[in-house]
């Protein structure tokens, strides 16, 4: 049986006997019931009740070339039908791996030219910290295993990406981190930066805390730092322009290695087919996943840099890690198509030249004034809006967080899905958006802030 085959209550009855939804209050969700959606068509998602709704986050931050790609389901088709699976074990490969690995170093900075390949971005975190550790430890300095992040990062939900990451709320339920993980601050300006103090300055202080930590814990000690070039899940903060500079130059003068994690950033989100281009870095590796099958199948990519490579080959010996589905034949497949379309269609040209730019002007012009936005910020094809209580004070609605929720709640019910991050507005809208789906986006914002604006006034 397929699900037309069960009405809405019937799935929702289902759902809420039996699946546990992630990053979800389970006993609130079941009460109301999730929302099923069971199609898509370019932009746009439909529930069970045909209700259309534009979609703002391009699924999870992965949907870059939209829905109904039949291409997609037509490569993970023949594949299937051809080897549906074989391992990377047993010294064996398979075709589609082997091509995308080659198709990825192209794409990838020149100094990045091999892939691991897992099912998801927190299994490429914590590949990504096996071999940052493992790295230090061929080279005769097992004791360089400290890890740098920063607060309200995002790098994973696993265990060690959780510990990676600095989501309080996800250490809280932890019970445990994996030890050697410190964490400086994010480069926040929007809260974080002092009265009258620069974005340069600004962006110059929150670098110079990674010096602090690595100083503080001896450069001896420290094997990397680890960051998003723009932290997505915190709530898409873009680094002013003197950040990433500083924390690569601090990086090198204390040898301590750059782990860049693109998961969001990766395959035209900014601009470029990785961030590391936008900002000018040269990471050691790059965590990738999401966009590099446009969702379509499960798959990350953990890009490693030469300097690691060759001593991972070089002195490595077995790396004893992997996984079952570790360079998946039909989920690579479907990623080689994704790309060769992205290509075609020069989605990434587009957000860089076009549709990113025309983002920015249309949000700061159309939404900017709003008694409601205390800042609009994009870059790319990723945005995010400030909702606040007083503009000048930058002052928030309390409690914290329900004012982002109200203005969502109602863009959502407005036909538009948005996230909201605390009382951070975001959006990474698939990349096949053009100007008049941007116009689109910006009305049904705009409609969405001000029936907000009239209940929060309503509020005691």
């Amino acid at each position: 049986m397929t699900y037309q085959n069960y009405s809405r209550e019937q799935l929702q009855k289902i759902d809420s006997a039996h699946y546990l939804h992630p990053f979800s209050n389970h006993k609130e969700l079941r009460a109301a019931g999730a929302r099923m959606i069971v199609r898509g068509d370019g932009p746009f998602v439909y529930d069970t009740e045909g209700a259309e709704i534009l979609d703002g986050m391009a699924g999870l931050w992965c949907v870059n070339i939209g829905y109904g790609r039949h291409e997609l389901a037509e490569a993970a088709a023949a594949q299937l039908k051809e080897l549906p699976f074989y391992n990377s074990f047993f010294a064996c490969a398979t075709p589609t791996p082997v091509l995308l690995s080659g198709k990825l170093a192209e794409l990838a900075p020149a100094h990045v030219n091999q892939v691991f390949y897992g099912s998801s971005g927190s299994e490429a975190n914590d590949t990504a910290l096996r071999i940052v550790r493992h790295y230090w430890a061929l080279e005769g300095k097992p004791e360089k295993n400290i890890v740098i992040s920063r607060t309200t990062a995002y790098h994973g939900s696993s265990i060690a990406a959780t510990s990676l990451g600095g989501m309080a709320k996800m250490h809280k339920q932890l019970g445990g981190a994996v030890p050697n993980i410190v964490h400086v601050m994010p480069p926040y300006a929007f809260e974080l930066a002092e009265p009258g103090e620069s974005d340069h300055d600004f962006g110059l202080r929150a670098a110079r805390a990674v010096e602090a930590a690595i100083l503080e814990a001896g450069p001896d000690k420290v094997a990397a730092f680890i960051g998003e070039p723009v932290m997505g899940a915190g709530g898409v903060r873009i680094p002013p322009a003197s950040y990433w500079p500083e924390v690569q130059a601090i990086c090198r003068k204390y040898d301590v290695l750059l782990m860049l994690d693109e998961v969001i950033t990766g395959y035209g989100r900014t601009g470029e087919w990785f961030a590391a281009k936008t900002f000018g870095i040269e990471p050691d590796t790059i965590t990738t996943a999401k966009a590099l099958t446009s969702g379509y199948q499960p798959l990350s990519a953990l890009l490693v840099g030469d300097r690691i490579a060759a001593t991972l080959v070089e002195k490595g010996g077995e790396f004893t890690h992997g996984y079952t589905y570790s360079g998946h034949p039909v989920a690579c497949a479907v990623a080689l198509k994704n790309l060769e379309i992205m290509e075609r269609e020069g989605l990434v040209d587009r957000v860089r030249t076009d549709t990113g730019p025309y983002f920015s002007k249309a949000l700061k012009e159309r939404l900017g004034d709003h008694a409601l936005v205390g800042e609009t910020r994009s870059i790319g094809l990723m945005a995010a809006i400030e909702i606040v209580r007083d503009k000048g004070a930058r002052s928030r609605y309390e409690p914290a967080g329900s004012a982002g929720l109200i203005v969502r709640d109602h863009a959502i019910a407005g036909g538009l899905m948005v996230r909201a991050i605390g009382d951070t507005l975001v959006m990474s809208p698939p990349l096949i958006w053009t100007r008049e789906t941007i116009d689109l986006a910006c009305e049904r914002l705009r409609r969405a802030l001000d029936q907000a604006a009239d209940e929060l006034a309503r509020r005691p």
